[in-house]
């Protein structure tokens, strides 16, 4: 196994995941409520931690950051947002980007 991909859970991972920041959680809930309800998908991104993506109802999406999976995991639910298990066509076709996002990838050039 690669450095970092062990799942188990160390003595500090257990002691972090009954704790979550009420920045996280208020967040993940006040953006549920301004779109309708949402759907997550957490990614595992290393040594920062992980990413929440957050899909509206709306199709509407942003991303919050955690300690770790166990963290997010346990934000989403004291949130009251459900976790898929992974990026499901479904959802990933109900996702909206906005113009911003749009015009970020139009200046974007890539080598040949």
């Amino acid at each position: 196994m690669a450095d970092g991909s062990d799942t188990t859970p160390t003595a500090d991972q257990t002691a972090v995941a009954g704790q979550t920041p009420n920045g996280l959680v208020s967040g993940i809930q006040s953006f549920a409520a301004g779109h309708g309800g949402a759907k997550a998908v957490i990614e595992y991104v290393g040594k920062r931690g992980a990413r929440i993506v957050l899909v509206g109802e709306d199709g509407v999406w942003a991303d919050q950051f955690a300690e770790s999976t166990d963290v997010a995991r346990l934000a989403c639910a004291k949130a009251g947002v459900a976790v898929e298990n992974e990026w499901e066509r479904e959802l990933v076709d109900q996702m909206r980007p906005g113009h911003d996002l749009w015009r970020s990838m139009a200046r974007r050039t890539f080598a040949r």
